[in-house]
């Protein structure tokens, strides 16, 4: 095979596991949704499955490394998994309290979150096409956020919020932390959510259909996080942002086709204005870095 040919199809293996984790990530809505038991339940079921098996891959990653030196977390690491834990606690309360299809658009507008608080903690520049993305996606969840005014969806919105801004806070320590190993800080995070939430309930007083069910959430996390870091090995950052933002319709596509769930007109419309925003921008990303790329050869 020629050295061409093999590039070629390395970058579409990472497209596919990229498309694909985004796929997996997509689930958690639908499964949340089908599960009868409460969150906390799930969030324990998905925390000890997702975190084993990501424990388990982290293991085979680093293999040929000293123990202390694979499982190695530092105080860092346990900052890391803590908000990581509390991010996921409230995404899966989110979806228990309004439609799927808001809770990934909300979700959607992390990068901007995250772009606004690394110009005002740690002083990095943001881009004006930056700002204005994130200044058309606050407007477009501000509809959604208004349409949920009086139902019962203004709290699952609200929770909903407070779940990406804990993920934008989580990217931002990301960059800050730059040597934590992160995937073996999201699988503490998703353990320290499974010992958390059995404070509050009893994990095994659950029907067997959503025993098996919550089994099936907690590995389609693991499948998503192992997808997600061997497709993003093997395409530029760019394009694996761009490519994830699947994640969004994936989920809305998903939860109208299995559970029937069209949001009211006010989420359609903030959602059009933030998947325009996410989108161009993404887009935009991809674009410069493929000319930059072109211009180095």
């Amino acid at each position: 095979m020629k050295f061409e040919d093999r590039i070629v199809g390395t970058h579409a293996l990472g497209v596919l596991l990229v498309l694909a984790s985004a796929l997996a990530f997509s689930l958690a809505g639908v499964l949340t949704k089908w599960i009868t038991a409460d969150a906390w339940t799930i969030s324990c079921w998905r925390g000890l499955v997702g975190g084993f098996l990501i424990t388990a891959y982290v293991a085979w990653l680093g293999r040929r490394n000293p123990f202390e030196k694979t499982f190695r977390l530092g105080w860092s690491g346990w900052i890391l998994a803590t908000v990581g834990s509390a991010a996921s606690l409230a995404f899966i309360f989110a979806f228990k309290l309004t439609y799927v299809a808001n809770v990934a658009i909300i979700y959607a507008t992390v990068p901007f979150i995250a772009a606004a608080l690394g110009w005002w903690l740690l002083g990095e520049r943001m881009k004006r096409r930056t700002a204005v993305a994130a200044a058309i996606c606050i407007g477009g969840v501000a509809i959604i956020v208004h349409g949920g005014v009086g139902s019962k969806s203004l709290l699952g919105d609200g929770v909903a919020l407070l779940m990406t801004a804990g993920n934008a806070i989580y990217m931002v320590l990301v960059r800050l932390f730059h040597n934590t190993p992160v995937v073996f800080a999201g699988a503490v995070s998703a353990l320290q959510l499974f010992l958390i939430s059995w404070l509050f309930v009893d994990p095994l007083s659950v029907t067997s259909e959503d025993g098996w069910m919550m089994v099936l959430f907690g590995i389609s996390f693991a499948v998503a996080v192992i997808l997600w870091t061997e497709g993003t090995r093997l395409i530029a950052a760019s394009e694996a942002g761009l490519l994830g933002t699947a994640e969004t319709p994936f989920a809305t596509i998903l939860a109208w086709l299995l559970l029937s769930e069209l949001p009211p007109l006010p989420s359609f419309v903030g959602g059009a204005l933030v998947l325009a925003a996410v989108f161009a921008h993404a887009a935009r990303d991809f674009q410069l870095t493929r000319q930059g790329a072109q211009s180095n050869r």
